[in-house]
């Protein structure tokens, strides 16, 4: 039986470059990681690149992870830059996103210009609480009551905050021109 090292001890084994350690680092956090880039696409093999891409960053960068917050937090940052980079470069993809799940989408001639930076600034925009359930949401993949026990709210106001934040950004679209 394996053992179940802590986050320290894989990180410590995989700045060391030792195979093992990147191996159980991989598969304790894989099928989360997949699970976040399988909501983008419903290609499992563009799923697959993009979480392998994002874990060859997280392993040239492990060095730089100071524990300071969760390091499944900080690996799921790198895989969901893997993700908007993937599509940023395959822009043939990236035919129109949703802020609502049965609102009307975006054109992708709306969004051509529209990269996760200028997505996250509208973001930055949000209500502070708003904002934080939105990106635990909607970036990181947390489920509404995985953000209610994190954030010590109500499922129910979890997803108060995240229609809100959907209100708002659409808002912040329309204002910026990016909805017609």
């Amino acid at each position: 039986m394996a053992k179940n090292y802590s986050d320290r001890e894989l990180v410590d084994g995989c700045i060391r470059n030792d195979r093992l350690f990147q191996e159980l680092l991989y598969r304790r956090f894989f099928a989360k990681m997949i699970a976040m880039c399988l909501r983008y696409t419903n290609d499992r093999e563009q799923a697959l690149e993009i979480v392998n891409d994002g874990f060859l960053r997280v392993f040239k960068k492990l060095d730089t992870f100071k524990f300071k917050g969760s390091l499944e937090g900080w690996i799921r940052r790198i895989v969901y830059h893997s993700v908007s980079d993937y599509f940023r470069k395959n822009s043939k993809y990236l035919e129109r996103i949703v802020l609502e799940e049965k609102d009307s989408e975006l054109e992708a001639t709306a969004h051509a210009d529209l990269y996760a930076n200028d997505i996250m600034g509208l973001v930055g925009q949000l209500p502070p609480a708003t904002q934080q359930v939105f990106k635990l949401y909607a970036i990181e993949g947390y489920t509404h009551p995985e953000i209610a026990k994190k954030l010590n709210i109500s499922d129910g106001t979890s997803k108060w905050h995240l229609s809100e934040a959907r209100k708002k950004l659409r808002h912040l679209l329309e204002q910026h021109n990016y909805v017609r």
